[in-house]
């Protein structure tokens, strides 16, 4: 494993392996790495020849009333996920790397993502948009892997992809549960250990409501029955329940697939 810090070298290094002939998989995350994470790392090690995974908490996704500055960082603990999940490189930049002069001047603008979690954190898609863009910029052509938990997340990626005509082809990847069914997120971490269990309730809400024939309304219920859960949305979209609740302090998403 070898860690980086500047971009420069990130690009360096996969220009050398694609030039050698290698292909390259990249997997961006804000660290606090888990075996989600781990699950993208695994599957890109076996479908590419190099594997690189970036580590940046980036603030541009963040609003004034979020958790920029409590979100979780442990970089020893990222490396060695990393690594034993199979990456050969790992790219962890400091902000003023990423964005010279603190914030960049020029970012990229996400419309028609008002819903969801666009409705709910104003400006987070853009930032989102904003740091992918640069990653795919850095990296040059690969495969880019991305977690279905993040499921609007993932819609926005591949859109910026096709757009903007990155050579990058975005790959979708299953969630990973806790054995309970929580959803694997660097914001468990944050849970007290009642919070961590009413935390399944999001499971429990997407799988009660599947089938149903008003699963909005069967996916509220479940929610309102956990004292410590707030909903903040369930909504169906396509072939997607997607929820999301506040747990405590801590804000929590999930979603499933039904209908197939």
């Amino acid at each position: 494993m070898r860690v980086l810090d500047r971009g420069d070298q990130l690009r360096k290094e996969l220009d050398a392996a694609r030039a050698a002939g290698r292909t390259v998989g990249l997997v961006p995350t804000m660290g606090a790495l888990h075996q989600g994470h781990a699950s993208l790392i695994r599957r890109s090690a076996r479908e590419c020849d190099l594997t690189a995974v970036t580590v940046f908490v980036n603030p541009l996704q963040f609003g004034p009333s979020e958790d920029l500055d409590s979100y979780p960082a442990d970089l020893a603990s990222d490396i060695s996920v990393a690594t034993a999940a199979g990456a050969a490189l790992l790219f962890a930049p400091p902000v003023d790397d990423m964005y010279p002069g603190g914030r960049p001047g020029v970012t990229v603008h996400v419309a028609g993502v008002d819903m969801l979690e666009g409705a709910s954190r104003p400006g987070h898609f853009d930032g989102v948009a904003t740091v992918v863009a640069k990653l795919f910029n850095l990296a040059g052509p690969c495969r880019a892997y991305f977690g279905e938990k993040d499921w609007q997340q993932l819609g926005v990626v591949r859109r910026l992809a096709v757009d903007l005509s990155f050579p990058v082809e975005v790959v979708g990847c299953p969630t990973v549960r806790e054995p309970d069914g929580l959803a694997c997120s660097s914001r468990n971490g944050k849970l007290s250990p009642t919070e961590r269990e009413a935390a399944t309730v999001l499971y429990r809400a997407l799988t009660a409501a599947a089938g149903e024939p008003d699963p909005r309304r069967r996916m509220a219920e479940v929610v309102a029955g956990e004292p410590l859960a707030t909903l903040d949305y369930a909504e169906v979209v396509e072939d997607r329940l997607l929820i999301a609740a506040r747990i405590g302090g801590v804000r929590l998403i999930d979603n499933m697939r039904v209908g197939v």
